[in-house]
C-alpha cells in the first residue's frame, strides 16, 4: 500500500480520535451539572461509555498507522520536531486514559469535580492539537 494511503488513513483516524477527545469531556461537563440519579444522567453515561470505547479503537488505529508512517519514511534522525510531536502524542494517550478514569468516577458516583473543572479539562486536547499541527506543518527544529 502506498505511503500516501497510509498517511490519508492516519489523518482520518486521528480526526475521529480527536472528535472523541473533544466531545467526551463535554459530556463530563453535562454530567457534572445533572442530578446523581435520573434518566438524563443514565443517557449521558451511556453516551460517554460508548464514545470512550470507540475513541479507544480510533486511537489504536491512529497510533498503528502513525508508527507505520514513522517506519516507512524513516523519520527521526535530525528531525527534532518529530520527537516533540511524539511526546505530545504520548500526552494525548495519557489524556485518553484520564478520560477513562474520570468516566469510571462519574459512573461510580464518586466524582468530586465541578463542571468548571471539566470545562478546563475539555481544552487540553485543543491545545495539544494546535501544538502538534504546528510541529508537523512548520517543522521548526
Amino acid at each position: 500500500m502506498s505511503m500516501l494511503y497510509i498517511k490519508a488513513l492516519h489523518i482520518f483516524f486521528v480526526t475521529g480520535w480527536f472528535a472523541g477527545l473533544f466531545y467526551l469531556p463535554r459530556i463530563f461537563v453535562n454530567l457534572a451539572l445533572v442530578p446523581q440519579a435520573g434518566a438524563e444522567r443514565d443517557r449521558l453515561l451511556l453516551m460517554a461509555r460508548k464514545l470512550y470505547r470507540f475513541s479507544n479503537l480510533l486511537m489504536v488505529a491512529a497510533l498503528v498507522l502513525g508508527i507505520w508512517l514513522w517506519r516507512g519514511y524513516e523519520i527521526g534522525e535530525g528531525m527534532g520536531w518529530i520527537h516533540a510531536k511524539l511526546a505530545l502524542v504520548a500526552l494525548l494517550v495519557v489524556f485518553q486514559h484520564l478520560c477513562g478514569r474520570q468516566l469510571a468516577g462519574l459512573r461510580a458516583g464518586s466524582n468530586a469535580r465541578s463542571h468548571v473543572w471539566f470545562r478546563w479539562f475539555n481544552e487540553v486536547p485543543t491545545v495539544l492539537l494546535l501544538a502538534i499541527v504546528l510541529l508537523v506543518v512548520v517543522k521548526p527544529f
